[in-house]
């Protein structure tokens, strides 16, 4: 039985959350539904796994984070992506494109 495409998630949520933030700044629910809807519903992040990717991306040096208002006028910390951030995704991305490569083409053989 296959399983399911949030089990591929793990190891890749830090990728997706700074390839959202490469686009624009973005709170934690803005980031989970751009994730969500260009996967087409594929994954559906967790409140707990995105928060500790953002954390763990801010204490990397990779995002930074300032309070601001949302669409709501709520409070919500605000995420940006740091220039060493866009060092990281584009390491991230290559790496993760040779992966992708290595797999296809193990399943070509098929």
């Amino acid at each position: 039985m296959p399983r399911p495409p949030t089990d591929l998630l793990h190891g890749t949520l830090d990728l997706l959350v700074l390839r959202v933030l490469a686009w624009r700044p973005s709170h934690g629910y803005t980031i989970a539904k751009e994730i969500e809807t260009r996967s087409n519903g594929a994954f559906t992040i967790e409140d707990a796994a995105l928060y500790k990717a953002l954390h763990r991306l801010e204490a990397a040096g990779a995002i930074t984070a300032e309070w601001g208002l949302s669409e709501n006028n709520r409070r919500a910390r605000y995420y940006t992506l740091t220039p060493a951030g866009r060092k990281e995704l584009r390491a991230e991305t290559t790496t993760w494109r040779a992966y992708v490569a290595a797999v296809s083409g193990v399943l070509e053989l098929a």
